[in-house]
This record gives C-alpha cells, sequence and structure tokens, in this order.
C-alpha cells in the first residue's frame, strides 16, 4: 500500500512539471493571434510558403500568413496575411517569397513604396514578385556563363 502513494505522488509531481513545460512554452512561443488586419495577395509560384509563415519587412517580422488558397479563374495562389496594426503599407508596396536560408522556412517579404496611399484592412497588394528556387537561379548562372558572347538574347 506505501509503494502506490509513492507512485501517485511521483505521478502527481510528474504531471505538474509537464504542465509549468507547456504553459513556458505557450507563454514563449508567441502562438496567440496579434491584433492587426488582413491583406492578400496573389503569387505564381509560392515556392513551399505555408499557414503560419511570417511576414517581414526589413528581416523585421509585421505579421503572419493566416491563410492559402487558389484563384479558381487565374489559377495564382493566393495568400492572406495579417499585418500589425502598427504597420501602414503604401499601394506601391511589392511582396515576394524568400527564403531564410538554402536550407530554411519561406517567408513573405514586403517591400514598402513611397506612395501617399495605403492599403486598407481587407485591401490587397498587388505587385508581386514570384518565388525563385536555388535550382532556378543556379540553372540560370550556368546558362549565362556557358553562352558564347554575343550571342542573342
Amino acid at each position: 500500500m506505501r509503494r502506490n502513494a509513492v507512485e501517485t505522488v511521483l505521478g502527481a509531481v510528474v504531471l505538474m512539471v509537464a504542465g509549468l513545460f507547456v504553459y513556458f512554452a505557450y507563454s514563449t512561443a508567441e502562438v496567440r493571434a496579434k491584433p492587426g488586419y488582413a491583406v492578400t495577395a496573389s503569387f505564381l509560384n509560392l515556392g513551399g510558403l505555408s499557414n503560419g509563415s511570417d511576414v517581414r519587412i526589413s528581416g523585421v517580422k509585421v505579421g503572419t500568413v493566416t491563410s492559402l488558397s487558389l484563384d479558381p479563374e487565374t489559377f495564382d495562389a493566393v495568400i492572406t496575411m495579417n499585418v500589425g496594426n502598427g504597420v501602414e503599407l503604401p499601394e506601391d508596396t511589392v511582396a515576394s517569397v524568400s527564403s531564410s536560408s538554402p536550407l530554411g522556412g519561406k517567408y513573405v517579404r514586403l517591400k514598402p513604396g513611397t506612395s501617399k496611399e495605403l492599403i486598407k484592412p481587407g485591401g490587397a497588394v498587388t505587385e508581386t514578385r514570384a518565388f525563385r528556387s536555388l535550382e532556378d537561379q543556379v540553372g540560370e548562372i550556368i546558362f549565362l556563363a556557358t553562352s558564347k558572347p554575343g550571342a542573342s538574347q
């Protein structure tokens, strides 16, 4: 009988420690929704971008990708981003999908323009750049390096 009591107390301690770990992980992982507004953008190629990916300006996280869908008319990939309330995007902002590193995850990179008009909540970034994979870039470099000088372009 005494052994069962010790096992029960030890089990309770293990559960408490696990609960503290879960609380700590949740509080530091920033998984809560942050206030902001929705903006959409259409791309020809997302290159592996996924829900929850970062939205960054100059390397600083300003939002999160909240959904991915396919436009049934143009067959473009449409993403919806939640951009922080303190970030005002000019209408001529350019969006592109970038890679954190050659092996890393993808994120949406925003390059704000100079327009005085701002994208309203629920609006869209109209100018986008398609994702270019490392293989595409290496292939282009090889093609340029092996082409004959003076060849028509």
